[in-house]
């Protein structure tokens, strides 16, 4: 499909980022070890094979007791026995006797509740317990947490630090997930060369991948940089087809606009499968999205301006991603805040504004909003969402604001 002309109408970001969510495609589960599983997403329901916990114990350092022994406290009772944590012996305490417990120990057959050592003198022949306790008292009850059967993790779920916990409580080694998408980003244009090496005249150093990987990291994904390449088509093409063994996805930043010298547009425009358009956004107009590749693997062609490159991350490839990690596919979600000035913005487009949301529910635009002054995004945390038919806010308008 060759590149949209000047005169083509500009396309919605709706209409754009439903192409994009009915294009890619949900990852194909394996099965992963526990420890390289944060971040993917359960691809299978996860059941407990035992109740939780699976027998009845102590909940703190104490003594096991008969709570009926304990109702005249204080008294003195004789101590027959220590129960340590992993204690596997099967112990019973008749009337009158008590063993002390430590915190995650088996309780004795006969005991019905735990006395905390606070409430003692600490004694290891005979306790003096100064307090009764209630039946049941310190006692972590077998399945009071899950039943044998129970579902503990759905399909579908995010697997972060706690729900490893979970699939390692419930005897869970490896676990059938959805992995995290692997992303390539290439940067293209003449002008850019690597941080850390001197500036040439005209020359900038390359700063839009390191920010593309970071969001890539942050949204569940795993980004990996294929470097700078110059304003040569064929070249591009050379490093696309190297870098598709290893992608899930490819973000391209630069080469997208109506002007000469624009390499991806030039490479890819010729394919058929990468349409070009013209989104009524603002920053980040010149889109690119389509599929490369005999695997048909999606590519995004972002514009090269630093901040219209994030923005159309945050607006467009960050739900892609969800949507292929398994999550519900939706557009970037927005919280409501209140505006601290008053806010223009170009009719026609829906403009991404950058601003500083504070804990008190307000957002405040930052002073420079064009779309090469990516300090000014950087001093931001917020992106405030100005409709294609809004032109002017007043302040203290309550407006949609996507948190960064």
């Amino acid at each position: 499909m060759s590149p949209t002309s000047r005169t083509n109408p500009l396309r919605s970001v709706d209409e754009h980022l439903a192409g994009i969510l009915s294009t890619v495609r949900v990852l194909a589960p394996l099965e992963l070890e526990l420890e390289q599983a944060l971040g993917t997403t359960l691809a299978e329901e996860v059941l407990s094979p035992i109740p939780l916990p699976p027998f009845d114990n102590s909940a703190m350092d104490g003594y096991a007791v008969r709570a009926e022994d304990v109702k005249q406290a204080p008294v003195t009772l004789p101590v027959i026995d220590d129960v340590a944590a992993g204690d596997g012996r099967m112990l019973v305490i008749g009337p009158g006797m008590v063993t002390r417990i430590m915190t995650g120990a088996p309780l004795p057959v006969g005991a019905d509740a735990v006395v905390p050592v606070e409430w003692t003198d600490g004694g290891t022949a005979r306790v003096t317990i100064t307090r009764p306790v209630e039946e049941g008292n310190a006692i972590r009850r077998a399945g009071e947490d899950v039943h044998a059967g129970d579902v503990v993790l759905p399909a579908g779920t995010s697997i972060g630090p706690a729900q490893l916990g979970v699939l390692a409580g419930v005897g869970r080694r490896r676990v059938l997930v959805r992995p995290r998408p692997r992303v390539v980003v290439i940067s293209t244009g003449a002008e850019l060369v690597e941080p850390g090496t001197p500036l040439g005249t005209g020359q900038i150093w390359e700063s839009n991948s390191y920010a593309l990987i970071a969001a890539v990291r942050e949204a569940g994904g795993q980004g990996y940089r294929a470097g700078i390449v110059a304003d040569d088509a064929t070249r591009f093409l050379d490093q696309l087809d190297a870098q598709l063994l290893r992608a899930d996805v490819v973000i391209t930043s630069g080469g997208v606009s109506m002007g000469a010298y624009e390499p991806v547009k030039e490479a890819l425009g010729p394919l058929g499968t990468v349409r070009f358009d013209r989104v009524a956004m603002q920053p980040g107009m010149p889109q690119g999205f389509g599929v490369v590749g005999e695997d048909r693997i999606p590519l995004f062609a972002l514009p090269g301006n630093p901040v219209s490159s994030f923005v159309s991350f945050m607006v467009f490839v960050r739900p892609a991603l969800r949507k292929m990690r398994g999550l519900p596919a939706e557009p970037t979600p927005t919280i409501r805040a209140v505006t601290t000035a008053a806010l223009r913005s170009p009719q026609g487009k829906r403009s991404h504004l950058r601003g500083v949301l504070s804990a008190d529910g307000t957002v405040a635009p930052v002073q420079r909003q064009g779309s090469h002054q990516f300090a000014a995004l950087a001093a931001a945390n917020a992106l405030v969402v100005v409709p294609e038919e809004v032109t002017e806010l007043p302040e203290g308008t309550t407006v949609e604001v996507i948190p960064l």
